[in-house]
């Protein structure tokens, strides 16, 4: 398999001094990016930059207060562009997706009451269940779930469209399975949630690193993230239609300020962190940038096309990181259906890679999820095992408390990682075969 060759992997692996890490003298592979990525040198330098040079909190008559806000307001901005929005406003930061979420159920469940119903899914992150289940239940409302299908892990959306009526109040669904790699039809959720009079809450978090979010386009009334999954540092992100976000009432100290998005960030936040995912997003850009320059290079006659806007790059580098992901995850796929007494979860049908991210997980007939795990990290390979709090899914199947093994792929990752993984496991059954 070959590299696509306007996809710049050279250039985004020397971007990360994670990358060179090495155990027992062999190099590490990082297939544990849906736990957490891997972030650029710039990301580390702009976190560092802040504390060193421009450390002050909002709203001071000083250089570097002025500064500090005129940063935040650029991240605002920067990650407002991710998302898809013309408002940087509707961003709102805090410690993480499970916080904020928790905040969010918090404030919206006040809205709620005995009768109204709550839509969840099996196949989430329990940061998007529990969050709406505790809601609920402190306001009397009745939660429904909505089942997937067993064969390869996508959601059932007969039985959305089942369990969806006028006493639907929220839908809240993940982008993409952050065990699975399932990537859901959301804008057809929202359209159809919507028509319903129900409020859409999307989770973002596996979706994020792999492929660009659009609340534009999806039209859902909320989304969340989280930096740290998409090259940046431990900060969370919520999107929140400013009309939603200016009519709920959260819980806040005095004095409470009614400007967006100052109204939903309580205490004093993670500045630098918030940098730093800003200049997580600024990797990204830079990534499309570089497809730009790799295709007008390579084209006899091409000149690079202008690129008006910060979204229009992102979209050029979340294109080629899809495309690159998915040869990935052709290769990873097809050598593990190849090796005795493995079972993968989800989608393998290589004509539907674009109906999943390249996170793969499996099970073993024999080894378990933490044996496999073990023995591939002490070789440099580092792969996840657990339920990743994908608990509907994992007991479900009947995987617990082992879990599976799963391989989370990133387009720093490469195809001579891919086969050292799959070499290493087959010698690691047939040990266990012998």
């Amino acid at each position: 398999m070959t590299i696509p060759t306007t996809f710049p992997l050279t250039w985004c692996r020397d971007q990360f001094p994670g990358l060179r890490r090495t155990v027992a003298k062999h190099p590490v592979a990082f297939f544990d990016g849906p736990g957490g990525s891997q972030v650029p040198q710039r990301v580390i330098d702009a976190v560092g930059h802040y504390m060193a040079h421009t450390n002050a909190n909002r709203g001071g008559q000083y250089p570097t207060a002025v500064e500090s806000d005129q940063l935040l307001e650029s991240a605002h901005a920067t990650v407002a562009a991710l998302l898809g929005t013309p408002h940087p406003e509707s961003i709102v930061f805090g410690a993480n997706m499970t916080t904020l979420t928790f905040a969010l159920s918090r404030a919206l469940s006040r809205t709620w009451q005995p009768g109204d119903e709550i839509l969840v899914t099996r196949l989430d992150h329990d940061a998007n269940v529990t969050p709406w289940v505790l809601a609920a239940r402190d306001a009397g409302a009745t939660v429904r779930y909505v089942e997937f299908h067993r064969a390869d892990c996508t959601l059932d959306l007969d039985d959305f469209r089942s369990k969806l009526s006028a006493k639907t109040r929220l839908v809240a669904v993940g982008c993409a399975s952050n065990i699975v790699g399932t990537v859901n039809p959301v804008q057809e959720i929202c359209r159809e949630a919507q028509a319903a009079g129900a409020q859409v809450f999307l989770d973002a978090v596996h979706y994020a690193p792999h492929s660009l979010p659009d609340v534009t386009e999806w039209n859902c009334d909320w989304l969340a993230c989280s930096a740290y999954k998409f090259f940046g540092p431990h900060v969370g992100v919520l999107y929140g239609r400013p009309e939603r976000l200016k009519s709920l009432s959260p819980y806040k100290l005095r004095p409470v300020t009614e400007s967006l998005p100052g109204r939903w960030m309580t205490g004093t936040q993670n500045f630098e962190g918030i940098a730093g995912a800003k200049a997580a997003v600024d990797y990204l850009a830079d990534l499309g940038r570089q497809v730009v320059t790799a295709s007008a290079t390579n084209a006899s006659h091409a000149t690079a096309p202008a690129v008006a806007t910060l979204r229009a790059t992102l979209q050029r580098g979340y294109h080629a990181i899809g495309d690159y992901e998915r040869q990935l995850a052709e290769l990873l796929l097809s050598g593990l259906s190849q090796i005795p007494g493995l079972k993968i979860l989800g989608l393998t049908d290589l004509g539907r890679l674009q109906e999943r991210t390249p996170t793969v997980s499996f099970v073993h007939d024999r080894l378990s999820a933490i044996q496999i795990a073990e023995t591939l990290g002490r070789s440099g390979l580092f792969v996840g095992h657990g339920n990743f709090y994908a608990l509907q899914l994992t007991e479900f199947f009947g995987l617990e408390p082992q879990g599976v093994v799963r391989v989370g792929l990133m387009h720093y990752n490469t195809v001579e990682e891919v086969a050292r993984l799959l070499e290493s496991l087959k010698k690691l059954v047939s040990f266990a075969d012998a």
